[in-house]
This record gives structure tokens, C-alpha cells and sequence, in this order.
């Protein structure tokens, strides 16, 4: 916006009103939950203000309750919400979900966003420039899913133009949210993801939509992106930095030791540390580190959002020796000032 600082980074995407349970069950049998926010690009934007970035994000919402929540909680987080966009017609979506881990069988969670006022974003309805301007501009591949209108802004978005952000892309394979599941959402997110300069994808991403795990088999499958990173969850992350002479660096950095209490929010908080990183100009190593240590931080509380570590503190631990690195355990308190990673 003319008279202000430039943005670092933008994030576009659906949030959501979350409600976490208040006893581990089904959800048949919880009899409580408490209020929360969930959605991928608003985490990333909030863990990005929180660790000192200039951020804004823009969604679109219900002109009800839970939009007004959602507004007014990712703006207590220092997130620029100005351009949220409010529907007057459509509903701010929610979900339930419950205290198991989303990898075990046991896990149920129930959307309520069919319909919802974010899946009526187009090109339309979302000016180029909300996110002209900024450094990085991030996407996710759900926002792809929500509707016809969605997929046209994403292809929009991506397209190449002069002067345009760096486009930061996480996958985020949810073949719950597409019709035909993995065999639609597939090859939409090849597509999207080869228009970018940045890709985050899981392995167990990568296979669910594409049949490959290697890395070097998603880097083949990838040409395009200046930069991709593959994540492979407690076994670390690997980076494809393509060079000056075209070729690419390759660098893997393991997971530290994490006592986990909820195995939510650690994707995106890994995207927004890879981010954070990336904008300081630190190198492959270094960005890989910080993105572990906000996923670190993410696990260790029972929501999607986490409080980052300090700047300094984050610092000091990815600059480990990698021996020292490789002792690091992370458990539940392990941002605040006065503590550090256990060794054993």
C-alpha cells in the first residue's frame, strides 16, 4: 500500500475456525472443544510475524462470528489483514478434529467448508495488487481444491509476469478435498507446482500424488522451481538448489529428537522457519534448521500455532556443530528464553 513498508511476505489461503477437543476420543464421545484457528497459509503468515516479518494475509471470510474471530486473531499475531475480503452471502468455514495423531487410524476430523465464503475467491475478487509488492508471495495446494473459481486465481497467481513475487508453493496433498481424490488432485499440483520458484512437498505427499518418494525423483518430476525442498518428517529434509550453471546443490539436514505433543501446524511451521531463513539470506543448511526448529516448536503444543523461539536463540541452535546438531531433543517449554535442547 503507497506510504508504507514493503510486505515480506504474502499468504493466501482459506482459514478456518478449529475446535480441539477437550479429552482424546472420538468425536462421537468428546463432550467439549475449545476455539482455536487452523489454515495452512494464515499459520504461515502468523509464525512469519511472529518471528519478526512483515506480513499479510488474504482470505476471504463470512461476514459472521467466526469471521470476525479469525480476522481479529491472525491481526493480534502482527499479520497485515486489510485486504481480507468479508461475504455477506457465504459462511466462515470450520472443523472439528480429534487428539490423535493425524497418521493413525484413530484420527477423525470433519470439515464444514463446503460452500464456505473462501471458496468463492477468483481472479475477480482478489486484485493482483494485494500481492504485488511483496517479497514472497505463499500458496498452498489446498486452496486449489476449494472450488473451479480457486483454481482459476492459483493458475493466476502463478503465472509468469514481470515483477513478480517470489512464488512460494507447499503441496499439501489432500485427496480428501478433491473430487476423484490423488487422481485429480495429481496432476493440478504437478502443474502448479512447475510455476514456481519454491516448492515444499512431503515425501508421503509426493507419493500420495505422484507415485515417487526419492527426492531425486521429485527433483526430476520438478525442473522448473529454483528451489525444492522434500521433508521426510523425523528422518529430516533435503534441498535442490539449482546453481548458476544450471545444475543443482543438494542438501540434507536430519530432524532433531522431538517430544511431540500434537502432530499438527509442524508443515507449515516448517515452511514459515525455510521462509524466515530464505529472507535473511541464509544458506541451504542454516534454512533447513530453522525450518525444523519452528516445526520443533510447532509439536510441542496442542494447537496448530506456536510461539517461535527468539531470533538469538534459534540462531544459536542452527549454528550446531552437526554433531551437536545430531544430539538435539526439543521438548514441550523448549522456545522460551531461559531454555535449550536437551543432549543426552
Amino acid at each position: 500500500m503507497a506510504g508504507e513498508p514493503p510486505v515480506d511476505v504474502v499468504c493466501l489461503g482459506e482459514s478456518m475456525v478449529t475446535f480441539l477437543p477437550s479429552r482424546p476420543g472420538r468425536l462421537a464421545d468428546v463432550p467439549a472443544f475449545e476455539r482455536a484457528i487452523g489454515g495452512a497459509e494464515s499459520n504461515v503468515a502468523c509464525a512469519l510475524a511472529a518471528a519478526g516479518h512483515r506480513t499479510r494475509w488474504v482470505g476471504r471470510v463470512g461476514r459472521d462470528g467466526f469471521g470476525d474471530h479469525l480476522v481479529e486473531t491472525i491481526g493480534s499475531y502482527g499479520v497485515d489483514v486489510t485486504a481480507v475480503d468479508r461475504d455477506p452471502r457465504r459462511p466462515t468455514g470450520v472443523y472439528f478434529r480429534t487428539a490423535a495423531d493425524r497418521a493413525t487410524d484413530a484420527h477423525e476430523v470433519v470439515y464444514y467448508r463446503a460452500g464456505s465464503a473462501a471458496s468463492a475467491m477468483s481472479p475477480a475478487t482478489v486484485p493482483y495488487e494485494t500481492v504485488a509488492g511483496a517479497r514472497v508471495l505463499h500458496l498452498t495446494g489446498i486452496t486449489a481444491a476449494l472450488s473451479d473459481d480457486c483454481l482459476a486465481l492459483m493458475r493466476t497467481l502463478t503465472a509468469p509476469r514481470p515483477g513478480r513475487p517470489l512464488v512460494s508453493f507447499d503441496v499439501n496433498c489432500r485427496p480428501g478435498l478433491w473430487r476423484d481424490g490423488a487422481a485429480t488432485a495429481g496432476p493440478v499440483l504437478l502443474e502448479l507446482a512447475r510455476r514456481t520458484d519454491l516448492v515444499f512437498v512431503g515425501a508421503d505427499e509426493a507419493e500420495q500424488a505422484w507415485g515417487l518418494t526419492d527426492p531425486a525423483a521429485i527433483r526430476a518430476a520438478l525442473p522448473e522451481p529454483a528451489v525444492l525442498v522434500v521433508k521426510r518428517g523425523a528422518d529430516g529434509a533435503t534441498v535442490h538448489e539449482r546453481t548458476g550453471t544450471g545444475t543443482d546443490t543438494v542438501t540434507h539436514v536430519p530432524a532433531p529428537r522431538v517430544d511431540v505433543v500434537a502432530a499438527v501446524g509442524a508443515g507449515d511451521a516448517f515452511a514459515a522457519g525455510f521462509l524466515s531463513a530464505t529472507l535473511r539470506g541464509l544458506d541451504a543448511t542454516a534454512r533447513l534448521r530453522h525450518g525444523h526448529l519452528l516445526a520443533a516448536a510447532a509439536l510441542t503444543v496442542p494447537g496448530d500455532l506456536a510461539a517461535p523461539p527468539r531470533r538469538a536463540h534459534a540462531d544459536r541452535l542452527a549454528a550446531l556443530t552437526p554433531a551437536a546438531w545430531g544430539t538435539l531433543q526439543l521438548g514441550p517449554g523448549w522456545t522460551g528464553d531461559d531454555q535449550e535442547g536437551r543432549t543426552p
